[in-house]
């Protein structure tokens, strides 16, 4: 998280953790902010920090990416107009939690939420996406890194040493 958190302030003026446990994040030079709707999922955690945005668009990453990558995330930054989101395609899915959304969604968000709808792709079908096409993204160098998932701690330990040297 340290590695994400340094990454994250070289690329933002802001830097905003969703988390239902703020203790943990304490010293690390982050805002953290509870989510409003606890239960409610990562789309929560998506409404409270777009709530929390000082700024029209924020990228979001899950926190089970470990090699995030500031070329890629510049890249998706790019892409930011006229659009609600701007959404990675990547292994024949999408990754709404390595994305960017515009603060305008809130309040859709929050409708959402109050209706007990949860998905963020099923929140995705109802607003304009730039989903951003494999192929594209594949050209990127880092695209790969930046969008892996670990879930486990097995999937944690065999990717461990890749990221070894940027925890540094």
């Amino acid at each position: 998280m340290v590695r994400t958190i340094r990454l994250f302030h070289e690329l933002f003026p802001q830097v905003v953790v969703a988390t239902q446990r703020p203790e943990r994040f304490r010293g690390l030079d982050v805002e953290t902010v509870t989510d409003r709707f606890p239960g409610g999922g990562p789309l929560a955690g998506i409404h409270t920090a777009l709530l929390a945005s000082r700024y029209p668009h924020a990228f979001v990453a899950a926190c089970d990416m470990p090699g995030l990558d500031t070329g890629v995330i510049r890249f998706l930054l790019a892409r930011i107009g006229t659009a609600d989101a701007v959404v990675p395609r990547w292994e024949g899915d999408v990754e709404p939690l390595h994305a960017i959304y515009a603060a305008r969604c809130a309040p859709r968000i929050e409708a959402a939420l109050r209706a007990g709808r949860l998905a963020v792709r099923d929140f995705l079908a109802a607003v304009e996406v730039d989903y951003v096409n494999e192929a594209d993204l594949g050209a990127v160098r880092g695209a790969a890194t930046s969008l892996l998932n670990v879930n486990t701690p097995e999937e944690l330990a065999a990717v461990g040493g890749r990221f070894e040297e940027a925890e540094r």
